[in-house]
């Protein structure tokens, strides 16, 4: 597995593989599975297996012949017993009968040109492509229901279906400008039911493109309390989910008060912390201070995470900014520490934590310099009033800018040296887009 590129874990993750994935349906159930049967040493043979067998229950032979590859390679003689050649046949043989029919009734909906049986079978033509791993096709499917479109649960639907698409594909924007849709549309009471989807969509799309703060505002206002999230999902996520990713990110993002009140007291969720006990302490123990303790829980919870399909690639990173952030913390109500406690406090037994600080020190992260020789960290504080002198300077500099470009704007206007839109003539224009300014200066 190492070989083909994939991210390998050792470490025996805490979870219960039959347990863990009843939690999930549909395509993203299959996709776990493959992602800790790729990347698990205790689960790979357990999860292909699982996944083995989930494949050959829906209509997609491409993930067949995926996990068929991986089990190969781990289990040869296994996997010639399970794989069933004419099961593959016979299902790409009624995949492609099943979409030429569907095309057909295609055509004749376009020739009768009713809207809701045209909207109705490019709805199910989508359902089918998507079912079978066509992912490109049911894209374009779902596409063409829009201008027959009529009532806001339609638009909703939609919105959806692209939104299951694009998630599947990866394609984050996308997601993000359906799910803008979507809001757009809700009344107050559809808004309510709507509010945990799109909050929770919303959060996995913006921890796609690392955009970790503002995923963790949208997960730590997913309010669960109407229905259960596997549910409002269509079974893309869990309750457990929201939890781990909620906390996770607020600990990379916020500071002490933030978390104190936008997560240990949020009262919308407090309901998932306790799904997930171990979050709600490590975050605790980030608040009062004891940061080894936060970090240690975290780090034993760390094999779960890198085998989560959303999460698995940003765990690095997360766990990077969260100890970056307990060092900083550490370091905030001293001028001098040693490096012994510090190594005590953040470093394995036997290591140090020196070369870690010094990167830190050069990227800006901490204010501080290292005393090799006495073996010390000193702190460089920052004088307030020192602080202060430079903010004002700085105002003063940028309001200076900002009335030298307004003078001359208003001298280049006065000797009608500005460039008029041709299309207005001599006139005024009506609107800034439609002129600019020559940057010559005009001696006053």
């Amino acid at each position: 597995m190492a070989n083909q590129g994939n991210a390998i874990v050792q470490e025996t993750p805490r979870f219960d593989l039959e347990s863990y994935i009843q939690n999930y349906t549909g395509p993203t159930r299959f996709d776990r599975l493959m992602l800790i049967g790729r990347s698990s040493v205790a689960l790979h043979l357990d999860a292909l297996r699982a996944a083995f067998a989930e494949a050959k229950k829906s209509h997609d032979t491409g993930r067949y012949r995926e996990v068929a590859t991986y089990f190969n390679m781990v289990a040869p003689s296994e996997a010639e017993e399970l794989f069933s050649k004419s099961w593959l046949e016979s299902t790409d043989a009624a995949n492609a009968a099943e979409t030429k029919r569907l095309e057909r009734e295609m055509k004749v909906y376009k020739n009768n040109l009713v809207k809701e049986s045209i909207r109705m079978g490019n709805e199910e033509l989508g359902r089918h492509l998507e079912s079978i791993g066509d992912l490109g096709g049911a894209a374009e499917a779902y596409s063409r229901m829009r201008p027959d479109v009529s009532t806001p649960k339609h638009i909703v639907d939609l919105g959806k279906h692209l939104v299951s698409v694009f998630l599947q594909r990866k394609e984050w924007v996308s997601v993000i400008g359906q799910l803008n849709k979507i809001t757009g549309i809700q009344g107050s009471d559809d808004e309510k039911l709507m509010q945990p989807y799109i909050r929770s969509m919303s959060g996995v799309a913006l921890l796609g493109q690392e955009n970790y703060e503002a995923a963790a505002r949208n997960f730590l206002e997913v309010d669960g309390s109407s229905t259960s999230i596997a549910t409002v999902t269509d079974g893309l996520l869990s309750a457990n989910d929201i939890a781990v990713y909620g906390g996770l990110l607020a600990l990379a993002t916020m500071d002490r008060a933030q978390l104190q009140t936008s997560v240990l007291e949020n009262s919308k969720f407090r309901a998932f912390l306790e799904l997930e006990p171990h979050i709600r302490r490590a975050i605790a123990q980030f608040v009062n201070g004891r940061y080894a303790g936060c970090l240690s829980i975290l780090a034993s919870y760390r094999a779960d995470y890198m085998l989560d399909l959303y999460l698995h690639r940003h765990v690095n990173n997360i766990y990077t900014k969260i100890r970056n952030k307990c060092i900083t913390n550490y370091l905030v109500p001293f001028s001098c520490v040693t490096l012994e406690s510090m190594d005590a406090a953040f470093s394995e037994p036997g290591q140090s934590i020196e070369v870690e600080l010094a990167g830190m020190i050069q990227k800006g992260l901490v204010n501080a310099r290292i005393d090799s020789i006495n073996k010390l960290v000193r702190t460089v504080k920052e004088k307030p009033r020192v602080r202060l002198h430079k903010d004002a300077l700085e105002a003063v500099s940028r309001f200076e800018k900002s009335t030298l470009d307004r003078l001359r704007r208003v001298n280049i206007a006065e000797a009608e040296l500005d460039v008029k839109n041709p299309r207005k003539g001599h006139n005024a224009p009506d609107s800034g887009d439609n002129w600019f300014e020559i940057s010559t200066p005009v001696a006053e």
